[in-house]
């Protein structure tokens, strides 16, 4: 049943966190701003070269989650959901540090961590 849970929650995750990743590769100057560092991006190829390695990050992830997941690997998905969780406290860090709106730090990078963490909690037991 917590397996099952587990499941479900690691499936709405890698699917989410594939079309974050994507949003950042097709739109980035709005998908941008919903990360929460202050200040718009500027249209320039250090911007977008950021971006774009934001993007790929996040859709590897996602895919290594729906991988393990459709394998049926619910221990390691959980080990996997367990480490991955460090990515999106940094980023709730990055947001703090960069004076960006600690309602996203907490509410978007930090809840995520949380559901993360519980998710993976779930798998491993």
């Amino acid at each position: 049943m917590l397996s099952d849970l587990g499941s479900a929650l690691a499936g709405l995750l890698a699917l989410a966190t594939i079309l974050m990743g994507s949003r950042y590769l097709l739109d980035p100057t709005p998908a941008a701003a919903g990360f929460g560092i202050p200040g718009a991006p500027r249209d320039t190829a250090p911007d977008h070269a950021w971006l774009a390695v934001k993007a790929a990050r996040d859709i590897a992830i996602g895919i290594a989650i729906a991988a393990l997941l459709i394998n049926g690997a619910h221990t390691q998905l959980g080990y996997l959901m367990l480490a991955t969780s460090t990515i999106p406290i940094a980023d709730g860090t990055i947001v703090l540090r960069a004076g960006g709106p600690k309602a996203t730090a907490y509410g978007v990078h930090w809840t995520t961590a949380a559901l993360m963490l519980t998710t993976a909690a779930l798998l491993i037991t």
